[in-house]
């Protein structure tokens, strides 16, 4: 059986959860600059994915339990994106979330695999694709935000406001909701709205 305590893959778990937990404060300061921009829906993008984040240190922090009680000491470089600019915080995160799936957590989970750390290094590549998935998510609204269409389609579509449930058709989103008044910044793409068919 492999010795967690004296493993690399330990000091790796710990710059996971450090990393994870970073990601999720800048996230949740990335959804207090969007709201301040009057883009409640990235602001729920940011947030969703900060929760996400949430529970990946959760798991990484997890597997060290055998540990409890001891301080693992670690080194570790990680991003200070401070900016009032909601697209550039969309820009930055895409590049982090890239940074974790391409190079980070694949090379965290080879080397807990190497070391006899089977399920740890597939927990590794596993949320390595979900950093993936949120690189993308985010690439898609600074997408959105830099060609103005983020409330404007070519084609009709539906807009949902995240605030009520109400479903307008067309091209582009109302610029106040006609249920519950809430502006603009309130609709998101049906298609990209949460729990639809």
């Amino acid at each position: 059986m492999s010795d967690l305590r004296n493993s690399e893959t330990v000091k790796n778990l710990m710059r996971a959860f450090a990393g994870e937990s970073q990601a999720r404060n800048r996230y949740t300061f990335a959804a207090g600059i969007a709201q301040k921009e009057k883009l409640p829906v990235i602001q729920a993008v940011f947030l969703f994915t900060a929760d996400q984040e949430k529970e990946h240190a959760e798991v990484f922090y997890n597997y060290m339990k055998e540990l409890a009680g001891e301080t693992i000491y670690i080194d570790g470089g990680y991003p200070v994106d401070i900016s009032q600019s909601t697209i550039d915080l969309l820009k930055a995160a895409r590049h982090n979330e890239m940074e974790e799936y391409g190079t980070v957590y694949k090379a965290f989970g080879d080397t807990a695999k190497e070391e006899g750390f089977t399920l740890i290094g597939d927990t590794f590549h596993r949320i390595a694709e979900i950093e993936k998935t949120h690189a993308d998510r985010f690439n898609l609204f600074t997408e959105l935000m830099e060609k103005n269409q983020l409330f404007v389609s070519e084609t009709e579509t539906g807009w949902m406001c995240l605030n009520c449930g109400y479903v307008h058709q067309g091209t582009k989103a109302p610029a106040i909701c006609p249920v519950c008044k809430h502006e603009q910044g309130y609709f998101i793409r049906l298609e990209l709205a949460p729990y639809v068919k």
